[in-house]
């Protein structure tokens, strides 16, 4: 994506926070027609910490069976996958003159990955086991309470995947080269909507990183 150096973030303080916050993503794949093949799913994030070696982040996720998003990961396994958080549009009157014009504030996170596929019954247990864990916990007596037969049905009618996340690029667009008119902005979204709110929060953490010395930029 287009990524300006004041507009770039790193991966453990802005990447990894992002994606927790706003796990649902967009899983792009080519098709045999050379053109994007999209999904919407939840994906749930593992091993924060990249870097070290032979240690890559990973996000576990599935799809149905029907769903040919599988079969195309499976022929082609590097694929990218969007985050998508908060973001609202930013009115010029913000800014102390006039010469100005509107822009819109978001936050996002690509990712590069590798997808290995999860077709084997008691793996994808245990991959469903993982997700229930993070959303719903209290679920889990639930799933193990339901008759085997039908555990199997619905295993079957899923195919997991796990994406280990080779690249990434982390945007966090909220006018901070505008310095000018933080205060304003802040003000502004601080009584809006929650993702204006949101917005705001991010623009008093980056602030106070800058301050700090420990400036987003990576």
């Amino acid at each position: 994506m287009y990524l300006p150096a004041h507009f770039k973030g790193e991966w453990t303080r802005h990447a990894v926070p992002l994606m927790r916050a706003d796990p649902f993503a967009s899983l792009i794949s080519c098709d045999d027609q050379g053109l994007p093949y999209v999904t919407h799913l939840p994906l749930q994030l593992q091993d924060e910490a990249p870097g070290q070696e032979g240690v890559n982040p990973v996000l576990l996720g599935h799809v149905a069976r029907g769903n040919q998003h599988w079969r195309l990961l499976q022929q082609r396994p590097q694929a990218v996958v969007t985050f998508l958080g908060a973001h609202a549009y930013l009115s010029p009157q913000v800014y102390p003159d006039l010469v100005r014009v509107p822009t819109w504030n978001y936050l996002a996170v690509h990712c590069t990955v590798e997808a290995t596929l999860i077709d084997e019954p008691e793996a994808k247990d245990a991959l469903l086991k993982k997700l229930i864990g993070e959303h719903e916990p209290a679920y889990a007596e639930q799933w193990r309470g339901l008759a085997p037969d039908y555990q199997r049905m619905m295993l079957s009618a899923m195919v997991g995947f796990e994406l280990r996340v080779t690249a990434f690029e982390c945007k966090l667009k909220v006018n901070q080269h505008r310095p000018e008119a933080h205060e304003a902005t802040v003000k502004m979204y601080v009584n809006g909507s929650e993702e204006q709110r949101t917005l705001a929060d991010w623009m008093q953490r980056l602030k106070a990183e800058k301050t700090s010395g420990t400036s987003g930029a990576s």
